[in-house]
């Protein structure tokens, strides 16, 4: 995203909002986006922040279904008050979280993300693994081949967690701490929306 957001040409006079997707850990996406911005002398005129539910397997599962629908039934009223402020073109200072939570995860974005590509080494497909290949099709980084009927992982990887969410058979790992873990993806949206996308 940084890289793209680097190479962005736009007309400093348009009106640019942006909207960023949280699992309750708001912290400084928008303000980092704001300051990116800045440098190609274009102005962030709204930015909102959005809880929905995690896909980061690595810390947790899935939250029960009830919890997930609350998320969705707030989530789809944040909504609409964005798009009145958006048809409008007003102005809504970027969302953030409180500054312990800026602080601690902008410091482990920064430790990270020279590394994140090559995260993908704590990857691994299980004995239940039964070479359907949709890993290696839903990955938008084409990161994943399949080779002698198993994924290898091609370290550029981008942490979106696709493959093991959608794995069918739950047989992706990541290190040691997510063979228990359930897996989530949005209820409403099937592996055949994933494939159309990608």
């Amino acid at each position: 995203m940084i890289e793209f957001l680097q190479r962005l040409k736009a007309d400093p006079a348009q009106y640019f909002f942006a909207a960023a997707v949280n699992a309750g850990q708001v912290a400084a996406t928008l303000v980092q986006l704001r300051k990116i911005l800045q440098t190609k002398y274009v102005e962030l005129s709204s930015g909102f922040s959005i809880d929905l539910p995690s896909n980061y397997i690595v810390w947790r599962g899935a939250i029960s279904q009830n919890k997930q629908k609350k998320k969705f039934s707030i989530a789809l009223k944040k909504f609409e008050s964005i798009a009145k402020v958006v048809r409008n073109k007003g102005n809504f200072p970027p969302e953030k979280g409180p500054f312990w939570q800026n602080a601690f995860f902008s410091w482990t974005y920064r430790k990270s993300y020279p590394h994140i590509a090559k995260m993908d080494k704590s990857f691994f497909a299980d004995e239940k693994c039964s070479a359907c290949g949709i890993c290696e099709k839903i990955c938008p980084a084409r990161n994943i081949q399949m080779s002698g009927g198993k994924p290898v992982w091609q370290h550029r990887c981008e942490q979106c967690f696709a493959c093991i969410q959608w794995c069918p058979e739950e047989a992706i790992q990541y290190g040691k701490g997510t063979h228990n873990k359930k897996r989530y993806h949005h209820p409403d949206i099937s592996i055949k929306n994933m494939l159309t996308c990608v």
